[in-house]
């Protein structure tokens, strides 16, 4: 695909933007593309184009909108193998994992089917009646991350749409180009100016935020950036929906069987590289079955094959970018520097790629910055613990309450340790399995409002009470 094809989608044209930055291959270091820079009147004219289209989107039944929404899977998975190519050259990931994620987006756009608007009737007498409706913000700018970037745009971009919205879409610069492509295809089957794709640096998310013209940000992201974003929605009380970071604890009993239950906390930390964010960040081990559940941690990663997501057999690709490589050689710099035993596995290609070997470090302090701070890659704290109060505290011990998992035979057990965790979701004997429909609420500073299911529907919404008397008052 040549830097010609990638533009960005606003009141339903192609637009090439006149300044373009480039888009960087992580398996290799260098730019294989450009794309369009967005200028403040670029963005304006995205932003009159929503606010043209929005009324006439909300002003037809629910039903037909959700119809329309859910039609959208079929889209993506007519191009999936184009998508799935282009995710893995600007994101890193596997051709398998680029896949699966085309494959859940076009997923989540059809449980827009099951989704559904209330009105709720507080009060229906003879005398009065009182209801809840829901109804459109009206524009929302939806800002995206670089780790999942077409299934976050499905997140944001479906309830957005289903409520009533319409959406300026802004892609991570350092992943503009698949969600600049699959934009443009769902936008093309939607009323011109709905569905707007603008790409662009941290200007573009400044302005977007600032915009009068933008009712809502709904941003994932860091929670550092996430921050920025409310400080600057506030002078126009600008709703908000945040996704931030998470440190996100791994609690495993002693009862587990430690061959299979390592084996889904590796991956439940090192999926994706560990740029997930909801991976386990923090693995707390009883002190019973620590040394034979690290040694079958260190043994799984000794089997990974790291390396260039479009080669054959790669299980972990690259660092992303070269700013969070730079942050986990940095985190590791400082684990060195402490002492720290540390056991490396994995043998990365060399060269300019952001590429780092899986890294387990074996029973830090609780003040180590690798235990403290969110690492976002293939470097793993692992502790042991004794008791299962203690371990509680330790796992909430933290700005951050993103999710949490905790593993036992039996579940019970675990469910109740797991309604002592504040975060806002918790696996049990399992991580990252979840109905699509199922919502994800942060916790202090991991995030602000919900996402996904009905409950995530509502917040592209505002509410409008109207209560009626049924008879006028008569005259004495």
């Amino acid at each position: 695909m040549s830097a010609e094809s990638f533009a960005m989608t606003i009141d339903g044209r192609a637009v090439a933007a006149e300044s373009t930055f480039d888009v960087i291959n992580p398996a290799t270091g260098a730019a294989f593309a450009k794309a369009p820079d967005c200028s403040r009147a670029e963005l304006d004219e995205a932003v009159a184009a929503a606010r043209r289209a929005q009324p006439a989107w909300a002003a037809l039944p629910f039903e037909q909108r959700r119809e329309k929404v859910a039609a959208l899977s079929k889209i993506l998975e007519a191009n999936l193998d184009p998508l799935m190519r282009l995710l893995t050259q600007e994101n890193g990931k596997p051709h398998g994992d680029a896949q699966g994620e085309i494959v859940g987006a076009a997923y989540y756009f059809m449980t827009a089917a099951q989704l559904s608007l209330p009105i709720d009737v507080l009060e229906d007498d003879d005398d009065r009646r009182t209801v809840i409706q829901r109804v459109p913000i009206g524009v929302v700018g939806a800002i995206l991350p670089w780790n999942f970037p077409v299934l976050v745009f499905a997140f944001k971009v479906i309830p957005a749409l289903l409520a009533g919205n319409a959406i300026v879409c802004k892609p991570s610069p350092y992943t503009p180009l698949t969600t600049l492509v699959a934009g443009k295809l769902l936008a093309d089957a939607l009323p011109p100016g709905l569905l707007n794709i603008v790409s662009g640096g941290n200007d573009l998310g400044a302005w977007m935020t600032a915009h009068p013209g933008i009712d809502k940000i709904a941003f994932t992201g860091s929670s550092a950036t996430g921050k920025k974003i409310m400080a600057g929605a506030a002078d126009g009380v600008k709703r908000i929906s945040l996704e931030l970071g998470g440190n996100d604890p791994a609690i495993v009993l002693p009862d587990v069987d430690v061959e299979a239950t390592s084996q889904r906390v590796f991956w439940g930390a090192f999926a994706n590289n560990g740029q997930i964010c909801a991976a386990a960040k923090r693995v707390y081990v009883h002190e019973d079955i620590y040394d034979g559940f690290l040694k079958a941690l260190i043994t799984h990663a000794q089997g990974i094959k790291i390396g260039d997501g479009a080669m054959q057999g790669v299980q972990i690709g690259p660092l992303q970018n070269k700013m969070q490589y730079d942050k986990v050689k940095e985190l590791t710099a400082d684990c060195i520097a402490n002492g720290y035993r540390m056991h490396v596995a994995g043998d990365p290609p060399t060269g300019a790629g952001y590429f780092l070997p899986i890294t387990i470090v074996d029973n830090p302090p609780d003040d180590a910055r690798i235990v403290v701070e969110e690492q976002f890659g293939p470097l793993l704290p692992v502790m042991k613990y004794r008791d299962e109060a203690d371990v509680i505290r330790r796992a909430n011990d933290s700005p951050y309450g993103l999710s949490a998992s905790v593993w036992a035979k039996d579940p019970a057990r675990a469910e109740a340790i797991a309604a002592q965790l504040d975060v806002g979701y918790v696996y049990v004997n399992t991580i990252h399995e979840q109905p699509l429909t199922a919502p994800i609420a942060g916790h202090k500073q991991s995030g602000l409002g919900e996402e996904n299911g009905n409950v995530g529907l509502l917040e592209y919404t505002n509410a409008r009470t109207i209560t009626v008397r049924k008879r006028l008052a008569q005259a004495a």
